[in-house]
């Protein structure tokens, strides 16, 4: 069970996917919007609400990526309004379940496993969504106040946790409301945030963007990265084009944004282009044609709509990205120095993780401009270093099956005691 943007919805193709080709009934149950995608790929689907068809409007995204307060908008705007209508959709999608697995933001699903006794397993995408104070994330709209107050140590963050437990408790109002309807016990803690499946957690990232700290809950299991990267109906391999262009010269620099970023991308294809010629390197464009203006060197830079990203980022000399979490594990595994572009929810963060691995520069989203990103990039080209450590973040990335480990994990919450279980 997933709803949000295709990188919310990936990981969880991917083991479905897995669970498939290990001979079970694997259902996705996500926004109407993505039945055609889920059901090209031979997997069951259920539809649930909130239906996430306007990820791709830039009028309504541009509301909900804003840096500052858009995490609290999609939260109290769109998915805790939505929950009644989330838990009748997910009590139907459930029918029949041996078990249940659920994204972090879907919390009608922890309601429905209460409700009927269904095994439940929680899971996180990204780091920020299991909070820790040996390890704290980026506040979303603060990421310089988040880094200089970083030092300050367990303490301070577990007192800074729990005023801002305290602050925010009223928000889960709905899911109290709902809980007492339904007749179940309030789960203990700040339910946006703390409920986590008592029998299994899954987080699903490499424990190289985030090792597990000590306070993370000790049912969490650290996959590595789920990773699916196909849009609906494209064969595998490269566009054609694409693939000629990155055989007739040096490795070019790859400019790309995700679903929700592209859409308050503002003049980012423009000002990128603009820099990689300053630097004299070669350009790949990937995004919306009318966010992108049209190169006009075919031999010094091409636009493509789509690209599979495991495939492109390991051609590439730099990627420059937006910090979505899909976007991340696919640059780590690729081995590549990264600029990161964050605009909103886990972005900064996860920009903030690949620049403590030293393997990336960030500059946010809103500061994007020509000169800027044409310094940032020359430094990253002319650090032998950071290339380095990307290479070897790259090998231990793509050591690693986060398809196999989840699946593992998830086949022993079926049969508890069989190797697997967490």
């Amino acid at each position: 069970m997933a709803v949000g943007s295709l990188g919310d919805l990936h990981p969880y193709i991917a083991i479905a996917l897995g669970l498939k080709g290990r001979g079970h009934d694997a259902v996705v149950a996500t926004s109407p919007c993505y039945r055609a995608k889920v059901e090209a790929l031979g997997l069951g689907f259920r539809p649930v609400r909130p239906d996430c068809d306007r990820v791709d409007d830039p009028s309504f995204m541009a509301r909900y990526m804003d840096p500052r307060r858009g995490t609290v908008r999609v939260l109290r705007e769109l998915f805790l309004p939505a929950l009644r209508d989330s838990y009748e959709d997910a009590t139907a999608a459930a029918s029949g379940a041996d078990l249940l697995v659920s994204h972090t933001i879907f919390y009608a699903t922890r309601l429905v496993a209460a409700k009927t006794g269904i095994p439940w397993v929680s899971t996180a995408i990204t780091p920020s969504a299991l909070y820790s104070i040996h390890d704290p994330p980026m506040f979303p709209g603060r990421p310089g106040v988040s880094r200089l107050l970083r030092p300050l140590g367990p303490a301070f963050w577990r007192g800074a946790w729990n005023f801002a437990s305290l602050a925010t408790r009223h928000w889960a109002g709905p899911i109290r409301q709902l809980e007492a309807e339904l007749g179940l016990p309030a789960v203990k803690g700040h339910p946006l945030v703390d409920a986590h499946s008592p029998e299994l957690a899954l987080a699903l990232f490499s424990p190289v963007l985030a090792p597990k700290p000590p306070d993370w809950p000790p049912q969490v299991k650290v996959t590595g990265f789920p990773f699916f990267d196909l849009r609906d109906g494209d064969e595998p391999g490269l566009p054609g084009e694409l693939a000629r262009f990155l055989d007739d010269g040096p490795p070019p620099i790859v400019f790309t944004l995700g679903m929700s970023s592209a859409n308050v991308a503002g003049r980012f294809f423009e000002d990128s282009l603009a820099a990689a010629e300053s630097l004299g390197m070669r350009a790949v464009l990937v995004g919306k044609r009318h966010s992108v203006v049209e190169p006009a060197d075919p031999a010094r830079a091409i636009w493509c709509e789509y690209a599979p990203y495991s495939q492109l980022f390991p051609k590439a000399a730099i990627i420059v990205h937006g910090g979505g979490i899909g976007t991340t594990g696919l640059s780590m595994r690729a081995g590549r120095p990264m600029l990161v572009v964050p605009f909103s929810h886990d972005q900064p963060d996860n920009a903030d993780r690949l620049r403590r691995l030293g393997i990336a520069r960030v500059l946010p989203g809103p500061r994007y401009s020509a000169p800027r990103v044409a310094a940032a990039l020359r430094l990253l080209r002319d650090d032998p270093s950071c290339a380095r450590r990307a290479a070897e973040v790259g090998e231990r990335v793509s050591g690693e099956d986060g398809v196999s480990a989840a699946c593992d994990a998830l086949e022993g919450r079926l049969r508890p005691g069989i190797p697997g279980d967490h």
